[in-house]
């Protein structure tokens, strides 16, 4: 399968066998996001008693996740704080509300939300990728981060490359292509372990697994087979470079990956991108985006956002009020304010922001941002506290509206299967079956077919 156009002639290698076809990202249309709550509220500063805020529309009630088929009017996502007695989300404690004093410990004795956690380690040497390096993998998160988030894939035990090369061998020898043994093997391998099978492969056959690959496999099945044997920092570079270059910008994939990857993350991706391709991201972004969208961008990909776990709840009060006073509390909008405030707060002091934010305006800050912005940096700016607050969700709603309706956006689901895989695609899971009333594995099996959609499956799990 061929991919014109790609890599440009101009400048910079391209990882062999490299990239899978992509398409223009479908994003969910704005405005409509419709959020189960996020386990994990904060505590005001020394139990703080904020007065009962008058109840307002737009918060769902017990009923209130979207159907098949709908979704609540903006403003109804779950995680958003309610004004004492509302009724809460489904599945939560009863209890008196946001505004009301708690209780106990616990805003509403609602337990921290997840958090990713990584496995640290060195530099890892993977042969065949660009560079022959790859980056080191994350250190682990502040101890009140690491939460219980979990990948649906993880590193197989007794795992041997080189048996897994012969299979992989076989499955592509002679006449026809056995896809069910290749299937079998890269669907339950970590993203580590494909590599030391890419450099087995080699070895044993002097051959380059990817291009064997490539020879014997077509469509989307190709495309998340590459995908999977693509390093996990690669192949978040290679799709930011492919959303910019050519005619047309992605914006949706910018957003998808800089506003909800870590530090760690993104600093990794700034340098595998400039490496690989020869190209500085941030000019790259500053080429292809403007105004506000282009700041928020540049500000994403500094990796300098806090990330000390501790709520200062004095600060998530002047915060919120800076904002109120920065979109509802004024004529006009100070969006220089709310790219200071989202682009540089923790994500748990965001989600605090967020909860004294309901209590100064009596709107949830997702409603006011519906406001206030339209476009690109709108979508930027939700999807940022969208990760304060239930970052499953948001993945969810992304792979939701990837197979809504006519058509299938197989880039995207492929993009958020395969990076999400190894992170948190279990939650991701449960939070999909809570916010439309079917499950993952469902939709993906009624929205696609043969092999690609065996595989999907096979990632994914029942």
């Amino acid at each position: 399968m061929s991919y014109p156009g790609y890599p440009p002639s101009g400048g910079y290698p391209a990882f062999p066998g490299y990239p899978p076809t992509g398409q223009e990202s479908v994003y969910p249309p704005a405005g409509q996001y419709s959020y189960p709550a996020v386990p994990g509220g904060y505590p005001p500063a020394g139990g703080g008693t904020y007065p009962a805020a008058p109840p307002s529309a737009g918060y769902p009630g017990a009923a209130g996740y979207p159907a098949p088929g709908g979704y609540p009017a903006p403003g109804s996502y779950p995680g958003a704080p309610q004004a004492g007695g509302m009724p809460p989300y489904p599945g939560a404690p009863t209890g008196p509300g946001f505004g009301v004093p708690p209780a106990g410990p616990g805003f509403g004795g609602y337990p921290q939300p997840p958090a990713q956690s990584y496995a640290g380690g060195g530099p890892a040497q993977i042969p065949g990728y660009p560079g022959g390096q790859a980056s080191s993998p994350m250190p682990g998160p502040p101890a009140a981060m690491a939460q219980c988030t979990q990948g649906t894939i993880q590193a197989a035990p007794n795992f041997d490359a080189g048996r897994d090369a012969e299979v992989l061998r076989k499955a592509m020898k002679g006449f026809g292509t056995d896809e069910q043994a290749i299937i079998n093997v890269v669907a339950n391998r970590s993203n580590d372990q494909r590599q030391k099978i890419k450099a087995a492969f080699k070895t044993m056959y002097g051959k380059d697994l990817i291009k064997d690959l490539k020879s014997e496999l077509s469509g989307n099945v190709e495309e998340l087979i590459l995908a999977l044997f693509m390093p996990s920092t690669y192949y978040d570079a290679w799709s930011l470079r492919h959303a910019m270059k050519g005619a047309g910008t992605q914006e949706r994939v910018l957003i998808e990956i800089l506003c909800t990857r870590t530090n760690q993350e993104i600093r990794e991706i700034v340098n595998c991108y400039k490496s690989e391709f020869g190209r500085d991201i941030e000019q790259d972004i500053r080429a292809d985006t403007s105004g506000h969208f282009e700041r928020l961008l540049v500000s994403m990909c500094q990796g300098n956002r806090d990330e000390n776990q501790t709520v200062d709840y004095q600060k998530a009060q002047e915060d919120a009020q800076r904002l109120y006073q920065a979109g509802e509390g004024k004529l006009g909008t100070d969006e220089s304010c709310f790219n200071m405030v989202l682009a540089s707060r923790s994500f748990p002091q965001l989600k605090a922001t967020v909860e004294a934010y309901s209590r100064i305006a009596n709107r949830d800050l997702l409603s006011s941002i519906d406001r206030e912005f339209s476009g690109n940096v709108e979508r930027g700016l939700k999807t940022i506290l969208q990760c304060a607050l239930n970052r499953p969700a948001f993945f969810a709603e992304r792979l939701y509206y990837s197979m809504k309706g006519a058509g299938t956006d197989d880039s995207t689901l492929i993009r958020i299967i395969v990076t999400r895989s190894e992170i948190d695609l279990v939650q991701i899971k449960q939070m999909f079956t809570q916010m439309y009333q079917k499950t993952l594995a469902t939709m993906i099996a009624s929205d696609t077919s043969g092999d690609y959609r065996r595989l999907l499956l096979a990632i994914v799990g029942q």
